[in-house]
């Protein structure tokens, strides 16, 4: 393990975050929070019609044989799958994307199930990581420095399906073998090497929740079940395509995922204030934007993360004087390869974001004002 850190107990003691949030009336954020069960719907809904589509042609071209057809399905069957990992659940969590809350916790279980995520204990995680965001003592949820790698055997992996990537510095399993020996390692409240920076994470939220950490252990039990069922049945039925439609997905073609994920805070500083220099937002088209549950806006739902992901566009063009200029994804792409070049000979460099002439640096702060502060419903009972 490359450095130690504070219990979390400790942390919420001694550590407090002053966050700049770009000034914005009242009225207007309480009008950009509200949410809306047909815009929900909308998102959570269109997501999974896309997905069940993909995967129902792809079915069909298996039964007829047309490997083309099918191969080409699969695929998008993948893409649009993969950002029910981690994505998908994320926006869930926070409990905005619908106004009524079962609604929120059902899709959130039933895109977690599918994908292998785990929301139990990303709840303690996410809670932690917009309190303390990019201050390592609090937030290890992405640790830098982070590698925006572009490896050829990874490449392959990520444009087929992933088998054999490890977790490293980021929340998360890896690729699908890993992934089923961590979430087998779970179900026995147990994680993997603490060496590696994402499972010490999670051993310090696991001594820190321990409700959660039960109902992780619980969660990954089902998991398995579901998917080992998933997986007999097809073997006794001879459908060999059921596994790759229903258990493997969220491995298969995750390539886009990958390219618009990691530019969240790839590169960036740590242990600064301001979310404009620790969170990078970037610009996509409107379909890439909806498979993502538009968090290209990333700084923006780092500042109010109680507004809705359908409002984050809005919320952009509100803020947008104050803000840096969104980075387009190939911009994004070119300034992380350069960060992570500089790092090669400069370990402790990191990028500064520019910010526009006229933005502010220091806001006026109303600690009353929960909206403002607001990160939805996410954090699990003992972090309230």
């Amino acid at each position: 393990m490359e450095e130690s850190y504070s219990p979390l107990s400790e942390v919420r003691k001694t550590v407090r975050v002053d966050w700049y949030r770009c000034p914005l009336e009242h009225s207007k954020l309480r009008e950009l929070s509200r949410r809306s069960n047909p815009q929900g719907w909308f998102q959570a809904g269109g997501h999974l019609a896309l997905f069940l589509s993909t995967g129902s042609l792809a079915y069909y071209f298996w039964n007829v044989g047309d490997w083309l057809s099918f191969s080409i399905m699969l695929f998008a069957h993948g893409t649009i799958g993969s950002f029910f990992s981690g994505v998908a659940p994320h926006e869930l969590g926070h409990g905005t994307v619908f106004r009524t809350k079962w609604l929120n916790k059902f899709f959130m279980y039933l895109f977690s199930l599918l994908s292998w995520w785990d929301p139990f204990d990303y709840a303690s995680s996410h809670t932690y990581h917009h309190r303390y965001t990019q201050y390592p003592d609090g937030d290890r949820e992405n640790l830098f420095p982070l590698d925006p790698h572009l490896g050829p055997i990874f490449l392959i992996q990520i444009f087929t399906l992933n088998i054999f990537s490890k977790s490293g510095r980021v929340f998360g399993k890896g690729g699908l073998l890993s992934t089923i020996y961590l979430t087998f390692k779970s179900s026995l409240g147990l994680v993997g090497s603490i060496e590696i920076p994402s499972q010490e994470w999670l051993q310090a939220l696991h001594e820190d929740q321990p409700t959660e950490h039960r109902k992780s252990m619980w969660w990954s039990r089902f998991q398995l079940l579901f998917h080992g069922s998933v997986f007999a049945y097809s073997i006794w039925t001879g459908q060999w395509v059921l596994p790759f439609l229903i258990n493997f997905f969220a491995f298969t073609a995750n390539w886009l995922g990958y390219f618009v994920g990691i530019t969240q805070h790839c590169g960036l500083q740590d242990n600064v204030s301001d979310f404009r220099k620790c969170v990078r937002s970037i610009k996509l088209n409107p379909f890439v934007s909806f498979l993502y549950w538009r968090m290209n806006w990333h700084t923006e739902h780092h500042m109010y993360a109680g507004v809705p992901c359908y409002n984050l566009k809005k919320l952009s063009q509100a803020i947008a004087h104050d803000m840096p200029e969104p980075r387009t994804l190939v911009g994004a792409w070119r300034e992380m390869r350069e960060i992570r070049r500089q790092q090669k000979n400069n370990p402790n460099y990191q990028f500064d974001t520019p910010l526009p002439a006229c933005a502010n640096t220091t806001s006026i702060k109303d600690h009353t004002d929960e909206l403002a502060s607001s990160i939805g419903e996410l954090a699990p009972e003992g972090l309230k």
